[in-house]
């Protein structure tokens, strides 16, 4: 992304620093000289701070997003302007075994972090993220903004829960702020290898057929990590713009792809095609969402924004990057 002044010197405020995609936003944010404070909960051994150089460049608070005082005491002490709010528990299988943990974090979290922003008027532009599993399973694809938000899973309605409540805030409260409806975000730095891009990149790697769930035949839209660090910036930015506030926007590339030729087109990009990955049916469940994709016509219309990023270069990025650290994760 082109450095613009826009965020020099800018006291910004990112929760979910330490995940995959707050860690990407933080480097980018630190490449253009703002000041940026990160809300950390715990401490893994592996985090986006250690890989991503971020030690010492960035101020490191540790903390609960549920916490009102806690963030309140933040909000004033870093004398925030701008918030982008990515703290969240991501993980589906870990929400639907922990589904109290991921309201407490997900919903709960959010509105605490509108509330403290509320009562912090000095806070500019906020940037909620929700998802594109904030919708649910639709018949008519790519979802756009107007798809009304039927997410039933544990996560799926934890992200539609914080989808409505940021935007009740703004249309109760006028707060500054938009969200975020992100396809399936990869890219260098993710850590989570649970996740079907990394697993099966890393299963290329070590020469393994990689396992595929539901037969193959789920679709999922992907966005490539650099062109969703764009869309939450251009976003943030926009939010000068009065018509922008209270909006929700979709970012991906509607080239929707199955979970099998996603795993095939991996495995030919590693340069590994004589292996096949092995389709399994056992793991589908009621709650799992069959078919997904995202328009931005919506962004790039209002924002200018749309993808820079084909699957395939992002994909190469990727691979490239796994392969530089497959012996540290």
């Amino acid at each position: 992304m082109d450095n613009n002044n826009f965020w020099q010197k800018r006291n910004v405020l990112v929760t979910g620093g330490n995940g995959f995609i707050g860690g990407a936003l933080s480097r980018e944010l630190v490449g253009q000289r703002a000041n940026v404070t990160l809300i950390v909960r715990d401490w893994p051994k592996l985090g986006a701070l250690e890989f991503l150089g971020l030690e010492g460049k960035v101020n490191i608070v540790k903390g609960s997003v549920a916490d009102l005082e806690f963030i309140l005491r933040i909000l004033a002490e870093y004398d925030i302007d701008a918030v982008f709010h990515l703290a969240a528990q991501a993980i589906v299988k870990i929400a639907n075994a922990s589904p109290l943990s991921t309201f407490e974090s997900n919903i709960k979290g959010t509105w605490t972090i509108l509330e403290a922003c509320r009562q912090f008027p000095q806070v500019k532009r906020i940037v909620v993220a929700s998802s594109d599993k904030a919708y649910g399973d639709q018949k008519q694809l790519p979802y756009t903004e107007d798809t009304p938000l039927l997410g039933l899973s544990p996560y799926d309605a934890s992200k539609a829960c914080a989808d409505i409540l940021a935007r009740s805030f703004y249309h109760t409260y006028k707060l500054p702020l938009a969200v975020t409806r992100c396809a399936n975000t990869y890219g260098e730095g993710d850590l989570n290898i649970s996740r079907v891009i990394p697993a099966v990149i890393i299963s290329g790697l070590k020469g393994e057929s990689p396992v595929i769930n539901n037969n193959g035949i789920s679709i999922r839209d992907f966005l490539y990590i650099k062109d969703a660090v764009s869309a939450y910036l251009l976003l943030a930015q926009a939010l000068d713009r009065k018509e922008i506030q209270g909006q929700p926007y979709n970012f991906g590339l509607n080239k929707p792809v199955t979970m099998l030729d996603l795993a095939n087109l991996i495995l030919l990009l590693v340069g590994r095609s004589d292996i096949k990955p092995k389709v399994i049916s056992e793991c589908k469940t009621s709650a799992e969402i069959d078919q997904q994709s995202v328009s931005f016509e919506k962004a790039k219309t209002e924002l200018g924004w749309e993808p820079k990023w084909s699957l395939e270069q992002g994909l190469k990025e990727t691979i490239n990057w796994y392969k530089e650290h497959l012996r540290e994760i």
